[in-house]
């Protein structure tokens, strides 16, 4: 049973349908329970070059005979299996003659359904363990007795089902993992997703090759030789709208589309004028000259900054920036158009997230109401009844930038830090302004500059500056000042989740403080935000 405290989300719904193109690749199907790491066991599964697919635990024997999985994975979940009413997956998954691992909750729910007792534990057990192993196999080989794994349980199993045994145990809990090894069934009592369990990658890579014999076919190449093909079939002649935002999401997208489809895609970006110094510019030399690829700049600026002057709240500047920008969004496509697509950087974990799609009742095909491959900032109006086309919505985040480099994307683009939709705007608290707006600007392009400068640009997850909106006195020049103060925030983070702020050389402070308040008219004073995420949070808006 994990920590989380939350009962399962979206549990009961339909068993979902799995994505386009999978049928006839290896992949490793996860049932979950409502786990915190379901996602996670997606990912490290295919850190192995191996696909893998998150769904719903109702899911049912047939369907997934029909998906044909090498292997299946029981999540984990915030539930004691023995509670009335606690989900339980299809009772014939175990007569598939696939091989089945369960994890936590997924290995109590294979205890119970195969006659075997799960109770409380006399010991919960949480956080760091040693694992003692008694008989190794395949599916431990290499993993070493001995060593850490994170544990997260108050419920342990009892008695096992009829031909299962133990090999390994820690010093709370003697069924620490078990086996039917002739049926090829498996339970772990611990997460070996998480980076905390040392050993976990080497076992759970044991599950995907020695015990269910996959190989390594879930390879960027193979993904864009699949996508394009996919692409292809889905548009025929038709053209298609992606609104670019110089983002690693929507730029994979455009080099995706356009090796698909060439002249029958139209790219769009949309300047609100609250991109960092040099980013349009240079978004749109990489693509016309560099990659032949056709953008329609549109210079919306001056209609941006009207909507927001004047407006301190950060959550109504989002509110305008988001409708202002599905106005322009909408005049420009009428311009451009007809269009019979809109592609968008939807993500796996947007599909694992959400069960909400738009369905057009007259031809059952998804349409869009959002528009998240550029801003995340609202719904497009109905009356534009694009089709959607989302050939990333397999990836995760990182497969993405994968599948960017084996397409030639700049170094630049692929690994750019994060960005928010509003950009600027968000930065800059309180009111905005065009005076503002260039000094955080300069202020920002200074702090990129010199990390990029010292080689240390991605050891954050993000580096940039923040406007606040008072002033301070200073002296400069034997001059008084009266000047705004700007924060520095550089922080380290693996998914934006949760940050902490990075300890930085105070040299390399001092040289970045030097060059804001020489450099930038109107400042006169530099702070450093040594805040983590939570409490805080990334942005300051």
């Amino acid at each position: 049973m994990t920590t989380s405290t939350q009962a399962p989300q979206n549990l009961e719904q339909s068993p979902a349908q799995p994505l386009e193109g999978t049928l006839n690749r290896q992949m490793i199907a996860i049932l979950d329970f409502g786990s915190q790491y379901s996602e996670l066991i997606a990912r490290r599964i295919r850190e192995t070059e191996v696909y893998s697919e998150v769904l719903p635990y109702r899911t049912t024997a047939e369907q997934l005979r029909q998906l044909n999985p090498q292997g299946i994975i029981l999540s984990g979940g915030p539930n004691s299996v023995y509670d009335e009413g606690a989900p339980q997956t299809d009772p014939e998954i175990w007569q598939l003659g696939i091989p089945i691992i369960g994890v936590c909750y997924g290995m109590h729910v294979m205890v119970k359904q195969l006659g075997g007792e799960v109770e409380r534990a006399q010991h919960a057990e949480y956080g760091k363990a040693s694992l003692f192993i008694e008989q190794a196999d395949d599916l431990l080989s290499n993993v070493d007795s001995g060593s850490t794994m994170w544990m997260s349980h108050g419920d342990a199993c009892q008695t096992l089902p009829e031909g299962f045994e133990v090999l390994a145990h820690t010093d709370n809990t003697p069924c620490a993992v078990i086996a039917n090894p002739q049926k090829r069934l498996y339970g772990v009592q611990f997460h070996p997703e998480v980076v905390h369990s040392v050993g976990g990658a080497t076992l759970i890579r044991n599950f995907v090759y020695d015990v269910c014999e996959c190989e390594p076919t879930w390879t960027p190449e193979a993904f864009v030789e699949e996508a394009v093909r996919e692409i292809r079939a889905k548009v025929g002649d038709k053209h298609v709208l992606l609104a670019l935002s110089g983002g690693v999401d929507s730029s994979t997208l455009a080099f995706l589309l356009h090796q698909a489809i060439g002249d029958q895609l139209t790219c769009m970006f949309i300047d609100q004028g609250f991109m960092r110094k040099g980013e349009p510019e240079r978004l749109i030399k990489v693509f016309r000259e560099q990659f032949h690829i056709p953008v329609e700049y549109v210079d919306a600026r001056d209609r941006f900054l009207a909507q927001v002057e004047g407006i301190s709240d950060p959550e109504e500047k989002r509110r305008r920036i988001g409708h202002e920008f599905i106005q322009v969004f909408e005049e420009e496509s009428l311009r451009l158009g007809p269009f019979d697509y809109l592609a968008q950087g939807t993500l796996y974990p947007d599909v694992i997230e959400s069960a909400d799609s738009n369905i057009d009742v007259k031809t059952g095909e998804r349409v869009a109401v959002k528009i998240k491959s550029h801003h995340n900032v609202g719904g497009l109006p109905q009356n534009l009844r694009f089709k959607l086309v989302e050939p990333l919505r397999k990836l995760f985040k990182d497969e993405v930038r994968k599948v960017a480099y084996s397409m030639g994307l700049p170094s630049d683009i692929v690994r750019r830090h994060p960005f928010p939709g509003p950009g600027l705007a968000i930065r800059i608290i309180g009111e905005i302004s065009a005076e503002r707006l260039e000094i955080l600007r300069e202020a920002d392009f200074i702090v990129r500059d010199e990390i990029k400068k010292q080689g240390i640009y991605h050891d954050f997850w993000q580096a940039f500056a923040v406007l606040l909106p008072i002033r301070s006195v200073g002296v400069m020049g034997d001059q008084r000042t009266y000047a705004y103060p700007i924060v520095l925030r550089l922080i380290s983070s693996e998914d934006g989740m949760t940050a902490d702020w990075s300890r930085i050389p105070y040299d390399l402070l001092e040289i970045v403080s030097n060059r804001v308040v020489n450099e930038v008219e109107g400042v006169n004073r530099v702070v450093y935000d040594v805040t983590s995420k939570p409490p805080g949070t990334i942005e300051w808006e």
